[in-house]
């Protein structure tokens, strides 16, 4: 919506968002939204949209099949945006998801999880499980659930991987931790997840890092802002796995990880120390770091057609297709 000058600002965090007064909402990045396409020109992937339940959407994507009844890898994905911006349905994601599901020749499924401030945290949490709760469910005999045909036609279920950008990676993070303490129906097993440029934050100063700059940060700010009620504020565990009563990384649910870094982005020294945990927690898994030197926040979303994105594209593929 357009700024309305005359309207009181109760929250300001430019450049991303504005809360006013009367509850209204400004966002102030971000890219329109975009119908899905039964064939996008550029990669053949068709997608649609559909109704996980009365409040969760989600919008599908299926690369072009080589054999009418072939089986897939599934991607649940969770797009960026501090927890506050984006969509499923954006154009940045309908690019990016076309061009990923084409090069992994994986069905993926961009769940459009509800966004603070309308919606607070836990609530995106919540909304990502149950879309993922609602994939594997498709490996069950339930008749009380309506079942999506590209699902059960075309995904193999023993290749369920789940996937995120910023606060989406911080979502991978804590589904796969919620995974490895409560079966999913069908006992059906993640595979693997990959976090890319994960959204992760806390008081203590890493590296570089000045503890007076952490707290005057948009990092710090959004997270307070998009989880008021969250206990420990900036040291909850589900924004900062490092503090002591946090859950042990050793129980994430899964058997595969991969972490994407980008050199100039300011939470790459806590992804680095995300990957040094998981190592040292026991985990009982493979886990796998890249870090594109050069490059920004989410610079493949953004950007797709330079070199390096297409690089980390194909890694994330090949993760995928594995």
């Amino acid at each position: 919506m357009a700024s309305d000058n005359t309207k009181e600002v109760l929250t300001d965090l430019s450049p991303v968002l504005k809360l006013y007064k009367d509850g209204t909402v400004e966002r102030l990045f971000g890219s329109p939204h975009v119908p899905p396409s039964p064939d996008d020109p550029a990669t053949g992937v068709a997608s649609k949209d559909l109704n996980i339940s009365p409040v969760l959407q989600a919008r599908l994507y299926l690369p072009k099949l080589t054999e009418p009844n072939q089986k897939l890898p599934v991607l649940v994905y969770y797009h960026a945006g501090a927890f506050c911006l984006e969509s499923a349905f954006s154009f940045l994601d309908q690019r990016y998801i076309n061009i990923l599901a084409a090069e992994a020749n994986a069905l993926i499924v961009s769940v459009e999880y509800r966004l603070a401030p309308e919606n607070p945290l836990p609530i995106a949490y919540e909304d990502s499980w149950t879309a993922l709760q609602w994939v594997a469910s498709h490996l069950t005999e339930n008749p009380g659930i309506e079942k999506e045909p590209w699902l059960t036609e075309h995904v193999n279920f023993s290749k369920i991987y789940i996937g995120g950008d910023s606060a989406g990676g911080n979502i991978v993070h804590n589904i796969l931790l919620r995974a490895g303490a409560e079966p999913l129906p069908g006992d059906v097993k993640i595979v693997g997840g990959f976090l890319s440029h994960p959204y992760f934050w806390g008081s203590k100063p890493l590296g570089s890092e000045i503890k007076e700059e952490i707290e005057q940060s948009l990092l710090y700010k959004s997270w307070l802002f998009v989880y008021p009620s969250v206990p420990g504020g900036i040291d909850n565990a589900m924004i900062n796995p490092f503090v002591e009563d946090a859950p042990s990384l050793s129980g994430l649910g899964c058997s595969r990880l991969l972490v994407c870094l980008a050199e100039k982005d300011p939470l790459t020294s806590r992804g680095i120390l995300y990957v040094e945990t998981v190592k040292k927690s026991g985990w009982n898994g493979e886990v796998e770091m890249v870090e594109v030197e050069g490059e920004d926040h989410c610079f493949h979303v953004l950007n797709p057609e330079t070199e390096k994105a297409k690089g980390l594209i194909k890694r994330l593929a090949s993760f995928i297709s594995l």
